[in-house]
């Protein structure tokens, strides 16, 4: 299964350029998960999105970047909304590990 998605730094320089369009950063990872490494966003646990995907429904029309803690669950989210209509939704390349690697090493690889 292909999804769309962005590098760790197309992220990176989104979040600084103040002339990005916005988009929704959605955590798709366990709570204790949370504890280890937090780069922002919402947090909805991949379990839970179907069944709380009309928190989402404001986002429709907006990009929302979805990462987990290698790529893959969110891969899946990104999937799953994309065939509910969030025809914007992408996968965070790598997740919070590539994160860690590339942007931020504060940023625990747990």
């Amino acid at each position: 299964m292909s999804v769309p998605e962005i590098s760790v730094s197309d992220l990176a320089e989104r979040r600084q350029d103040d002339q990005a369009p916005e988009f929704l950063l959605l955590d798709v990872r366990r709570e204790q998960e949370r504890k280890f490494a937090d780069i922002g966003g919402i947090h909805i646990e991949m379990s839970e999105i179907p069944g709380r995907i009309g928190e989402l429904e404001d986002f429709l029309d907006q990009e929302i970047v979805v990462y987990c803690r290698s790529g893959q669950r969110s891969s899946q989210v990104v999937y799953f909304l994309r065939s509910h209509g969030f025809s914007r939704a992408v996968n965070l390349r790598g997740g919070i590990l590539a994160w860690s690697r590339e942007i931020d090493p504060a940023v625990p690889q747990y």
